[in-house]
């Protein structure tokens, strides 16, 4: 896949942008990369885009920058001159899906229908815009409208925000979602930078949906960790599982029969997306234990341990179900 696709994909979120002033551009890039979400997809929407979007590419150049609802050909050749790195269509446009492949742009044409998205194939490309996702359906309609296409993934863009954006993440063959509910025009017009800082925070939030799934104690053997099990279920009044290589009292408390990592054990944090849990936490320079990955049989991440201890715990992550 394209490095370009495979960092939307990492990111998981897209901020779909509108901006009337130029000037706004760099604050808004800045607001974005630091709340971190180091991306925008500028909208060809105004006259101010192509100017956004060189101002963007030449103060804040690890931003990856693309532009959207790009409808001609000269406005893609715009747009990349101006320093964009992908290209977003509200519909399908052979003109445009070809211009970009004979200058390997990564492109994402919008596509509402079984017919447009056997158009997409037709010309290689296997990430899609599902556009206008809410007027559509939403999720529901994604799902029934995926189903015939094993190989292809969506973008949903178009009424995406805080409240349905979990929904959409969970489905597999979600790509990454559009949204600018963290971006919306008039906290750009009102220079309120913060707030998208603090929106784009949120969003990720709920992106990843962290949770502490359980706590583990390492003991020396399994007649103590049977013992510590048991005290807990007793005390507390939690069900007590016995395992083959550890016990659990109720969900929250894993009593491992041995030492595993960790000094004193383990903790377990599920997550929404693993894969783009460890590339949000490599972007704050956590260090991840490839070498710890567990995968399901069709080979999709579902654990993994972070390299450093954490208050003597080890510390692994976990794909919600």
């Amino acid at each position: 896949m394209n490095e370009v696709l495979q960092q939307i994909g990492s990111f998981g979120l897209v901020p779909v942008v509108k901006i009337d002033n130029a000037a706004d551009a760099v604050p808004l890039a800045r607001a974005l990369r630091e709340g971190g979400l180091p991306v925008a997809e500028i909208t060809f929407r105004t006259a101010a885009a192509e100017e956004a979007i060189a101002n963007i590419a030449k103060a804040e150049p690890e931003v990856l920058l693309g532009a959207g609802t790009v409808l001609t050909v000269d406005q893609a050749e715009r747009a990349r001159k101006a320093g964009a790195k992908f290209i977003v269509t509200p519909g399908f446009s052979a003109t445009v899906v070809k211009f970009c492949a004979e200058r390997s742009i990564p492109i994402t044409p919008g596509v509402a229908t079984p017919t447009e998205i056997q158009m997409a194939l037709e010309h290689n490309l296997e990430i899609v815009k599902f556009f206008p996702a809410d007027a559509l359906g939403g999720i529901k309609t994604l799902k029934a409208l995926s189903a015939p296409f094993g190989g292809v993934r969506f973008i949903p863009t178009g009424g995406l925000s805080a409240a349905n954006l979990a929904e959409y993440i969970l489905f597999p063959k979600v790509f990454a979602c559009g949204g600018s509910w963290m971006v919306k025009d008039e906290l750009i017009k009102q220079g309120q930078f913060a707030e998208i800082t603090r929106l784009t925070r949120e969003a990720i939030e709920i992106m990843l949906g962290f949770e502490l799934a359980h706590v583990g104690l390492n003991t020396d053997d399994a007649a103590t960790s049977l013992s510590i099990a048991r005290q807990l279920a007793m005390l507390f009044n939690l069900p007590l599982k016995e395992g083959t290589s550890s016990n659990f009292a109720g969900k929250g408390v894993e009593v491992n029969k041995s030492k595993g990592l960790g000094t004193h054990g383990h903790i377990a944090i599920a997550t929404n997306s693993i894969t783009r849990s460890c590339a949000w936490l490599e972007r704050k320079g956590v260090a991840i234990d490839r070498n710890s990955a567990k995968k399901d049989p069709s080979g999709a991440l579902v654990a993994v341990y972070l390299k450093d201890e954490i208050g003597g715990f080890a510390v692994h992550l976990l794909q919600k179900k």
